[in-house]
């Protein structure tokens, strides 16, 4: 009998339920500051980083091979014999390739390591699909083969208060900084099909950019039925409401509502709204 293990992770944005429920292994990825290093939603949650980004903005990493290592030893030793696999994007960071690096010393494994090409809650969707397939007993080989149609269903769409801190982290991508901010043009942020990130929309102010975003997904729902993930980084009211606004619509096979990774939110800064749709296949 062949038995399937599923790591993703903290970038995935899952909440504790999900991941108890598929039983998925996280590898935590890392927030450094000067003076100390923080594993991601372990030792440090995303209020934190907010809180301390007027002194100090950290920087990120990936999880360590020694994390993935030890998510991959304790398949085995929980007699898995299949190992799937789901990642951050290779676009905006290393973690694909070092589980790759990882799962290649694991050879009483049979691995798949799948590159989500999408981040947050965007990866999170595709690995709750991946575990509710294991759960309803399909194979290895079966979910492999579905995994990138899953991946093709994924929209994602976001807004932050400034473009500041994706700068600063080098991860602007397509997403044009210096004159949106000079006219107070707040992008419609998405993930293009490289895993990267380019300025789906441009909307004056933010009232306007999170009417936009709302409207966006609106348009998705009128077509066909969706699970949606309402995320919120440092903007706890805003996000609320935006998930009171989607609760009992028309469409909407699922809705979460949970908030976005510290390493993310280094990223983003305080101010990020996001909607993330798993369209039904």
């Amino acid at each position: 009998m062949s038995k399937i293990a599923l790591i993703t992770d903290s970038s995935c944005d899952l909440t504790q339920e999900i991941i108890k429920k598929y039983n998925i292994k996280v590898a935590p990825l890392r927030i450094i500051y000067k003076d100390k290093e923080y594993i991601d939603r372990v030792n440090i949650q995303p209020k934190e980083v907010y809180d301390r980004l007027s002194q100090e903005i950290p920087t990120t990493s990936m999880p360590s091979m020694q994390d993935i290592d030890d998510l991959f030893t304790a398949a085995e030793d929980e007699g898995c014999t299949h190992v799937i696999a789901i990642t951050i994007s290779s676009g905006l960071s290393g973690t694909f390739n070092t589980f790759k690096l990882v799962s290649d010393q694991h050879h009483n494994l049979t691995t798949f390591v799948f590159d989500s090409k999408t981040l947050s809650a965007g990866l999170g969707a595709v690995v709750a699909k991946c575990g509710e397939l294991i759960a309803y007993g399909k194979s290895f080989e079966e979910i492999v083969n579905l995994l990138p149609s899953i991946k093709e269903r994924v929209l994602v769409y976001y807004v932050v208060e400034t473009l500041e801190y994706l700068k600063k982290g080098g991860r602007i991508g397509r997403v044009a900084g210096t004159i949106g901010d000079l006219l107070k043009l707040k992008p419609i942020i998405s993930v293009d099909d490289d895993g990267k990130y380019f300025t789906y929309a441009k909307v004056r102010g933010r009232k306007q950019s999170i009417s936009k975003l709302a409207d966006i997904a609106k348009d998705v729902l009128a077509a066909g039925k969706a699970e949606v993930y309402i995320l919120q980084g440092g903007a706890m009211e805003e996000g609320q409401l935006l998930y009171e606004a989607f609760v009992g619509r028309e469409n909407i096979s699922a809705i979460h509502f949970t908030d976005i990774s510290p390493a993310l939110g280094v990223h983003t800064g305080p101010g990020l709204l996001g909607i993330i749709m798993l369209k039904e296949g």
